[in-house]
């Protein structure tokens, strides 16, 4: 039994829009979370150099938490460095954070006023085929 060629050029093209859609959030997420030489005072030059904003809007994100660290160590979370958290990987090991807080609230851009503080935490992030693609939490544990 053959496959029609159409079958086959769906399946391909299906494959490559969903390789793209990985990629598009993993370079997202990189953008918004990761900074291996972030500090507590770089917050709003960094969230305003970066364009980070509420998803699809102007207003400013309440909360933004950077990872010090380069993506060699996060990346693997989604694998061997990580154990499920529901339908999350929780990081075996803590990483160096800076957690961003809005200090003007309902601002927008480029108006946005942060706080930040410098934590060591475990972190819960989304992975998709092995790349991590959403930040979820740290954990005071």
């Amino acid at each position: 039994m053959k496959i029609p060629l159409a079958c086959v050029l769906l399946l391909s093209t299906t494959a490559f829009c969903q390789d793209q859609v990985v990629t598009a959030r993993y370079r997202q997420f990189i953008n918004q979370h990761v900074n291996a030489g972030m500090s507590q005072t770089r917050c709003d030059a960094v969230i305003t150099q970066r364009h980070i904003t509420e998803t699809d809007s102007n207003r400013c994100k309440e909360t933004n938490t950077f990872i010090r660290a380069t993506t060699n160590h996060i990346k693997p979370i989604c694998d061997r460095a990580g154990e499920p958290y529901g339908n999350l990987m929780k990081s075996l090991q803590p990483f160096d954070v800076v957690i961003c807080t809005l200090k003007n609230k309902d601002a927008r851009r480029p108006h946005c006023q942060y706080k930040g503080v410098s934590r060591t935490r475990r972190i819960a992030i989304s992975c998709m085929q092995g790349f991590p693609v959403h930040f979820d939490r740290v954990f005071d544990d």
